[in-house]
Parts: C-alpha cells; structure tokens; sequence
C-alpha cells in the first residue's frame, strides 16, 4: 500500500508543470478507490493538493471529501466557492451531510439541507439527535425492510431492486416500524415462494441501540457474522443499520486516535496543516512534559552532593530510567488495548496485576543481573553495580505496577489513558528509578 501511494504521489508531482497535468489527475481518479485518492490529497502540500483538486471531475468530488481526514477536508472546502459547493451537494444523502457537517460552515449545511428532498432532510434531523459518539448519529439509511408478515416472493421482488452495499439480510418490522427480526438473503433464495420470511429468521442478529457508543456498536458488527447490524431507537423502531464498512473506519479511527493520542496529537490533523496550528496543537504537551521533566529534576537535585561524590551515578542515570520507562509503556499499551477492548474488569484486574508484577519481577531480576554486571567491569565496582541492580529491579517493578494503575486511575478519572497514560507513567518510573537509585547510592556509597 505505501509503494502504491508512493508512486500516486510520485506521478502528480512529475506531472504537475505539464499540459497532460488534468488527464493524469482524471486518469489515477478513475483507476483507484476513492480512500486511495483522498489519501493521495493528503500527502500533498496544500498548494498542490488545492492545484490537484481543481481537476478532479464533479462525479468524484463528494465520495473522495467523505473519504478525507477533517483537517485536510477542510483546506478543500473553504477555498472552494459556492457554486463548486453547491454542485457537490446535488443529489447528496443525510448520512453523507452528516459526515461533512463537521467541516462546513452553518450557512453551507443550510444551502445542502435546501437542495435535498424532504425524506433526506428529515433523516439527517434524526441524525443529529443524537451525540457524534453514538452509533445513532452515523447511522446508514440504505436497507432492505419488509413488513413482519412478508412471503418469500415479496424478498425475491425487493431483491430485484437496488441491494445497498454489504447488505445480506433482510429487516423484518410490524405495522409500527418496529424491529421484529432479520432474514439472510441467501435464506431466501431457492425457498418456496409461498413460505412467510419470519419462518427463515436468524436469531442471532441482534439490534444496535441508537444511544450505544459508536465503538461498542462498531466492535458488535466486527464479531457478528453479518454484513451490517439492524439499528434501533430506545423505543425498539428500525432507523437504520451499522455496516461493517462503517464499523471497520470507527475501530480504525479509534486504534488510530489512540496512538496519535500518545503523542498528544489529534488523528484527524493534517499532514500539512500550518505551522501555527500545528505548533499550537503540540504546545500543551510540551508543556506537560517540561512540569514533569521538572519534577524528576528537582527529585535528582535532592542528590546533587551525592552525584559530585560518585560521577559515575550521573553516568548511570540514563540507564536506569530507560530501562524503567520501556518496561512500564510495554504495561501501558497492553492495558490500554484491554480498557478499550473491554477485557480489563475489575473482576479480572488483581490477576492481571499479579501477573503484571511477576512479569516486572522476572524480568527486574535477570536485567538487574546483567546490569549490575555491566557495571562492574566497566567501573571495577562491586558496590556500583549492586546499587544500580538494585534500582533497576526496583523501577521495573513500579513500572509494572503503574502501568496497571495509571490506566485504571485515569478511566476512573474519565480522562482518556492513551492521551496522558504515557506523561504520567513516565514521570513515576523517573522518579522511582532516580530516587531509588541515587538515594542508594547515597546510603551505600557516600
């Protein structure tokens, strides 16, 4: 994948000075997906993507802005004029306007909302009833209904219209519009036409709830054995489905949130966002990070005269809290992966922190040794290489241990661990290791 967007970017870039500059664009527009040319926009300064995007043709437009990250979607939308706008939104669904709400202004959504057909308008009202981070707010509105007491022929009819993409059941509803049940399409074909639909029901197709986190409903629709879920309102009636298409974007954009998140960045940020923006977004972090690198440098203040007595304590440092904060982020990313899978509870979180602590013992013990050994040949010091052993186990040990505890302490906080896991789990293991290991240097030592 990266050789074959590296090779996109390659032939735009090579072709941008040339008269065959809109051909080629039109050419890689109609040879790939449009997830692959968002991504090609993407990579490309503003200026060029902005040139890029002048020549991609009006049937392309609105499947490869959906396809875009929002920051980068939005150095598109507002340079361009109403009118390229207003083209765009011809024709254009509530679950697409949904996705475009969040980067247009108030006064654009109101010029789609104008062009749309009353159905349309009034499914994205639905939409908006609920939060972005309910499954109900991205809801898709292509799905194959029939009353409860529908026959075999009445599917084979529907089916000979339309199917929407990965839709292979059929949604059972009563008068009332509620979900009753769901058919498999490929129970229908080959049945008697005669035989009722509710007689071919699979049971093991359950409903999303509209107010259900999106991710919970996307990681749903992962484990069924369905193409897409039916989606229901907190009264039980039908209001859309949840595809695996649209749960695989939300599980990757979570995964990939999460990392961004790590770093104190936003996923949706731009790769050539501008500078300003760019620096303002990271600054806090910074911030962040300087109050604790401060921390850990008052604590190895505490030592100074012990370090000015034993150079080589200073020499060591960066050992023991590398050390520390490797085996701590290994803990760190384990737990946060089951936080956001659902694995950890608090009826499994003792054994996991035992067995946490006993991975950090081993591990403490043989390294200590290795370390410590280190060590000692290189400064022909026994009580040097006992005293940093020593640390080493100590720190790995907490490292273990907060590495559980941070993520829990933080959920329970409701901050978000993949945001600012990383910061705190840092700060204890330098502090941990530097106290334990200057503060036994000082007893043993000086």
């Amino acid at each position: 994948m990266a050789e074959e967007l590296n090779e996109l970017v390659d032939n735009v870039v090579n072709a941008e000075d040339t008269e065959e500059y809109g051909k080629v664009i039109n050419q890689l527009v109609a040879a790939n997906d449009p997830e692959e040319i968002a991504l090609l926009l993407e990579s490309l300064p503003v200026v060029q993507r902005l040139s890029a995007w002048e020549h991609v043709r009006q049937p392309a437009r609105l499947a490869i802005l959906l396809a875009m990250r929002h920051d980068a979607r939005e150095t598109i939308i507002r340079e361009a004029s109403t009118q390229e706008l207003d083209e765009i939104f011809q024709g254009i669904e509530a679950e697409d306007l949904v996705e475009l709400a969040e980067t247009l202004p108030n006064r654009m959504v109101d010029r789609a909302l104008a062009v749309m057909d009353a159905k349309q308008r009034d499914l994205f009202k639905d939409a908006l009833q609920y939060s972005d981070d309910c499954a109900g707010h991205w809801a898709n509105y292509r799905l194959l209904v029939l009353p409860v007491n529908a026959k075999v022929r009445d599917a084979l009819r529907l089916l000979r219209r339309e199917i929407p993409d990965h839709a292979d059941t059929i949604f059972l509803v009563n008068r009332m519009g509620y979900f009753t049940s769901a058919v498999e399409i490929s129970a229908v074909i080959g049945s008697p036409e005669h035989i009722n639909l509710i007689e071919l029901a699979d049971e093991d197709c359950v409903a999303i709830d509209g107010n259900e986190k999106v991710l919970d409903a996307a990681l749903k629709v992962e484990k069924s054995n369905f193409s897409a879920l039916p989606m229901v309102d907190a009264q039980g009636k039908l209001i859309g489905r949840m595809d695996l298409r649209t749960a695989c974007e939300v599980i990757r954009e979570h995964y990939e949130g999460q990392l961004m998140a790590s770093a104190g960045m936003d996923e949706e940020e731009d790769l050539f966002s501008p500078v300003i923006k760019s620096a303002r977004n990271r600054a806090v972090w910074l911030g962040i990070n300087l109050l604790t690198a401060f921390a850990a440098s008052w604590f190895i203040g505490l030592f100074e005269a012990t370090i000015q007595e034993v150079v080589a304590l200073a020499v060591l440092m960066p050992v023991v809290a590398s050390m520390g904060g490797i085996a701590g982020s290994q803990t760190l990313t384990l737990m946060i992966r089951g936080l956001a899978l659902g694995q950890v509870t608090s009826s499994n979180t003792k054994a996991l922190f035992r067995k946490e602590v006993s991975v950090g013992g081993l591990n403490g013990v043989i390294w200590a040794i290795v370390i410590g050994l280190v060590t000692y040949h290189w400064f022909d010091s026994i009580l040097i290489g006992l005293v940093i052993g020593i640390a080493i186990l100590v720190n790995i040990l907490a490292a273990a241990m907060s590495g559980i505890a941070v993520p829990l302490a933080l959920k329970k906080l409701r901050l978000d661990p993949a945001l600012s896991g990383s910061v705190v789990l840092t700060t204890v293991t330098d502090i941990v290791g530097f106290v334990a290991f200057l503060g036994l240097g000082s007893l043993i030592l000086v």
